[in-house]
């Protein structure tokens, strides 16, 4: 039977999804009787943009040594309260996806090829999951820490033969009315700054959207609206450079403030609601080598996972999935006499290697570049060792990337800090690893131990009843 027609007969009872089901069911007894039987009404999956197994590991043991108690996502394994599985998350041009492409799995259940957004290499459209959902009379939202219009929450939401066509992205939000859309972004809604001039700010106010663009505004938002947020220029601030920033703690919300505003809002709505949460920071800060970046903005997303099984747990008809969408940088703590102490030292890290290195220029001295790295990580770094970074600012060197239009030197830092933090990293790029999968609540005994990334776009519709119709 084609996946496409596995609901063409309608909702399926729970015996038909027991027969039926492709996914055979795999999960724990205690699992299994308090959901069975049970329907999603909501869905709220989480996703860690670009999380390495490394990554979740080493968020769990910062917040472990520095709190006593580690991260609530390994939490919810050491309880046994949640389904697990890895998932395999090739591309169809490739064994290691880009964001576009694997948010496109779950978002149409179709590979497709790296950089496009639910359209594959022949020009077929799939019709994403958001509008299924909405189409089957539910609200449906996204909130990230990255541009709302970039890949992860775009392949959720709408085609696009280009994840880069972030303008015409927008657009395509409003015209589908999508119900709470937050992150960052805002060059692609001003008209001051997007290149046909359009106001999308004014065009959403018009639809009956409340935008919001600071966390005052977007806390004292009606919730009886749809809701815009965008609080970034690009993306929003790492957590720990917004920590640092009394101004950005007043203006920019955290992802789980962004998480809880959006369950507010649609959780009233007799039909439900489904909700896309993104930590896309940590896959910036991946691919900048950068741990503070890293391990803090982990730690926010899993603060926004306590906002989503808080919710779940109470509410009892609600389906949590938390997974990453690929590896990046490989990155892990490395043997050695000192690795407990040189771990620890991030636990003192002020900012960001991104706040370093783009607060320093050609013109900035050895002495400079100095104060400003033993501020920022709380180590010196020798003559030789800040003549190596100024020297990438002196054109002398390049160092390319994506996530890295000014050439800065991620890579160098990172070694340097190395010696201090015992973190070593892979690469700067994506990787091809299986990903962790988690799930709480009404279907999460549908998941088996391992699975394709397509299986999950049907495994959500399977679980909330919702015909596959299209």
């Amino acid at each position: 039977m084609k996946r496409r027609d596995f609901f063409k007969n309608g909702a399926l009872t729970a015996m038909g999804l027991s027969v039926l089901n492709p996914l055979e069911t795999h999960s724990t007894p205690i699992l299994d009787s308090e959901f069975k039987n049970k329907k999603a009404k909501n869905i709220i999956i989480i996703v860690s943009d670009g999380m390495s197994i490394g990554t979740l590991n080493m968020a769990d043991l910062y917040l472990s040594r520095k709190t006593g108690k580690g991260s609530n996502w390994l939490q919810l394994y050491k309880e046994n309260k949640v389904s697990r599985a890895l998932m395999d998350m090739a591309s169809a041009s490739s064994i290691v996806t880009d964001s576009a492409a694997a948010s496109s799995s779950w978002g149409g259940g179709k590979r497709i090829s790296n950089g496009a957004i639910n359209v594959s290499s022949n020009g077929e459209q799939h019709l994403p999951i958001w509008q299924k959902f909405k189409q089957a009379g539910k609200k449906a939202g996204c909130v990230t820490t990255v541009p709302i219009t970039h890949a992860t929450p775009a392949g959720f939401c709408v085609n696009s033969k280009k994840r880069n066509a972030q303008e015409k992205i927008a657009e395509k939000y409003l015209a589908q009315q999508f119900d709470v859309m937050m992150g960052g972004g805002h060059k692609y809604f001003s008209a001051e700054t997007r290149s046909d001039k359009k106001d999308m700010y004014k065009a959403f106010k018009k639809a009956g959207y409340t935008v919001a663009k600071s966390r005052k505004k977007m806390l004292a938002a009606s919730t009886t609206k749809p809701l815009l947020g965008v609080f970034a220029n690009n993306g929003l601030p790492y957590s720990k450079d917004r920590e640092q920033n009394k101004e950005l703690l007043k203006s920019v919300p955290t992802l789980a403030e962004m998480t809880k505003k959006a369950i507010d809002n649609m959780k009233n709505h007799p039909n439900g609601f489904v909700l896309q949460v993104e930590a896309g920071k940590v896959d910036w800060a991946a691919h900048g080598n950068d741990i503070a970046g890293l391990i803090y903005d982990q730690a926010a997303h899993d603060e926004a996972i306590k906002v989503a099984m808080d919710f779940a747990e109470k509410d009892q008809n609600t389906l949590v999935i938390i997974t990453t969408d690929h590896g990046n940088a490989n990155p892990g703590v490395i043997y050695g006499h000192q690795a407990n102490d040189n771990f620890d030292s991030i636990q003192n890290y002020k900012h960001t290697n991104d706040w370093v290195l783009n607060g320093l220029g050609k013109e900035s001295s050895i002495s400079q570049i100095k104060e400003r790295i033993s501020y920022a990580n709380n180590f010196s770094v020798t003559d030789d060792e800040a003549k190596l970074l100024l020297s990438y600012y002196s054109n002398l060197i390049t160092e390319d990337g994506l996530y890295n239009p000014k050439h800065l030197p991620f890579k160098p830092l990172a070694e340097i800090q190395k010696q201090y933090n015992s973190v070593g990293w892979i690469s700067m790029q994506h990787s091809a690893d299986y990903v962790e999968l988690a799930m709480y609540g009404p279907g999460s005994q549908l998941l088996k131990p391992f699975i394709k990334n397509t299986d999950l776009h049907y495994l959500m519709l399977q679980a909330a009843e919702v015909e596959n119709k299209f």
